[in-house]
């Protein structure tokens, strides 16, 4: 059973939802659509897979309402039963220690290529690590504070910072709308996976809430607002260089923000602000991923956290270590949105169709 004093209340859920997805896709997600859809129709592209994010994240909703104050490590035994249910809770724990390595390593890669030329990765990782383990040994509860202060200021200085790059958006490069058709549209949405991965932590945090009947609006509001944000991204991005000027950046949304300058201002470069608001933004993500896998191994082999807390801080840091230069990121980055849709556009919509027609079978023998 859960802590009955570690709860979060319906916004505290919201706002771990956005946190959690609002991560690397900021930078990225611009030039890895543009690859795929090859047309100004991009931000098309986003919003569909954001309607599937959506989708996905009401089907986990409505599974975890079903066993209430138990995480998917606890109820998916009751569902398939002891070992398959356990060989998909490891399934997840992996896919939550692949994506705090990435997080880590990506936030490595920007902080060194940019502010820290020079540093090692693990001087960048290290500390980073020791933050978040800090802030989760509190529980559920100290996290969703923290992620309430951090949501605001990353909002406001990132709307702050895409809107003043106006001056350099050409409308025309966002033209013709559907010029190619819908099929290069349909091509993008696989590669947001990436992007809109988040709304899987409703299958553990569900168990926390105050309100569990209202965690179907926790999940839209929270995947509506990094929609908000990754379309005014993709918008701007494109329209300031064009879908091939987007393909051949690494970083697209950092130029965008270095391509002009405000003279006359406290700062007239504002790359700085947007990364500061990027790295808020990975540690909240990392720190999710950092609790969900110590919670899964805990309840799994129903222990104590605090040490699994500490035990899978090395894991992640050697998978942050694995890939060997920035394309290898890219490639793990990928790898964990293929791993994404499977786990979590298919499993629980599974084992959900499972849950029902077990709980039928229940009603009628009764």
């Amino acid at each position: 059973m859960i802590n009955s004093n570690d709860r979060i209340t319906t916004p505290q859920a919201t706002v771990v939802v956005i946190n959690f997805i609002l991560g690397t896709g900021i930078l990225t997600l611009p030039r890895t659509v543009a690859e795929q859809v090859k047309t100004p129709d991009v931000w098309l592209s986003v919003i569909l897979g954001g309607i599937f994010a959506m989708i996905a994240g009401v089907i986990m909703v409505k599974l975890s309402q079903h066993f209430p104050e138990k995480t998917f490590y606890q109820y998916s035994q009751e569902i398939v039963g002891k070992w398959m249910g356990k060989l998909f809770s490891f399934f997840i724990i992996g896919y939550f220690l692949v994506l705090g390595g990435f997080h880590a390593r990506s936030l490595a890669e920007v902080t060194g290529y940019l502010l820290l030329e020079g540093t090692p990765k693990w001087a960048i990782i290290m500390p980073f690590m020791w933050a978040s383990l800090y802030l989760i040994r509190g529980g559920i509860n100290p996290i969703a504070r923290l992620f309430e202060i951090i949501l605001p200021i990353t909002v406001i200085l990132f709307l702050l910072v895409a809107f003043m790059s106006i001056k350099i958006f050409e409308v025309d490069n966002l033209r013709p709308v559907l010029g190619s058709g819908v099929t290069p549209v349909l091509k993008g949405i696989k590669t947001t996976a990436l992007a809109f991965t988040g709304p899987e932590i409703m299958l553990i945090i569900l168990a926390f809430m105050k309100e569990p009947h209202k965690a179907g609006k926790a999940v839209l509001v929270g995947i509506t607002i990094p929609l908000f944000i990754y379309v005014i991204t993709v918008v701007m991005v494109i329209g300031a260089f064009s879908v091939d000027g987007v393909v051949t950046r690494t970083w697209p949304t950092l130029d965008l923000i270095r391509s002009y300058e405000l003279t006359g201002l406290i700062f007239e470069r504002f790359d700085s602000l947007l990364l500061v608001v990027w790295i808020m933004q990975m540690f909240t993500s990392f720190t999710v991923n950092h609790y969900a896998a110590s919670l899964g191994l805990s309840q799994l082999f129903q222990k104590n956290i605090h040490p699994f807390m500490y035990g899978v801080l090395p894991v992640i840091y050697l998978i942050s270590m694995i890939p060997k230069n920035i394309n290898d990121v890219f490639k793990v980055g990928d790898m964990v949105g293929n791993a994404a849709l499977v786990l979590f556009g298919f499993l629980p919509l599974l084992l959900l169709i499972i849950s029902k027609v077990k709980g039928r079978k229940y009603e009628t023998n009764l």
